[in-house]
């Protein structure tokens, strides 16, 4: 998985907003810019629909105070599935990123085979902080590999992040 002080890859993502398709390059939008990714296996899942993005759109403001100046979530599931779910989720402030084609998660080094569920390919559950298109911290899930029977959620925890960049300060 790409680690602290690694470059981000320039990836361009495809997304619908309203009825219009919209596009933008990491490298270009990123530039200048604190972000935080954090990345689960599946819109619509259990633990990311009860616990991680919903944490991450409660503490959107704190995750601001800390530096951060944008939020996302990226899941590799299309467009239709990520806005769906996040109209459903009443997600007003994080961005979804889908990464349908899991270009990002497969140069990041994320990328798992969780076919032994029935997903198909997946990212790896975490988070990470880019600063000017450099990673500053990486908080990954333990024991990434493919056909995992669990799925850890523990280090990509909005409050486990939070708390580390707050402690940082």
């Amino acid at each position: 998985m790409i680690n602290v002080g690694d470059s981000i890859p320039s990836v361009w993502f495809n997304y619908r907003q309203d009825d219009d398709w919209q596009s933008f390059n990491t490298h270009e939008s990123w530039a200048g810019k604190r972000v935080l990714v954090f990345a689960l296996p599946g819109a619509f899942t259990p633990t990311c629909s009860s616990q991680q993005l919903p944490g991450y759109e409660e503490l959107y403001n704190d995750f601001q105070e800390a530096g951060i100046d944008e939020v996302y979530c990226l899941s590799v599931n299309d467009t239709f599935v990520m806005n769906a779910w996040f109209e459903l989720q009443g997600v007003e402030n994080v961005k979804a990123l889908p990464d349908g084609n899991f270009e990002w998660t497969s140069r990041v080094g994320a990328l798992v085979e969780k076919g032994n569920l029935g997903f198909g390919k997946r990212s790896w559950r975490y988070a990470m902080v880019i600063n000017d298109n450099v990673v500053e911290h990486v908080f990954a899930e333990d024991d990434m590999r493919d056909l995992a029977d669990t799925d850890p959620y523990e280090a990509s925890a909005p409050q486990n992040v939070l708390e580390a960049l707050t402690d940082s300060e």
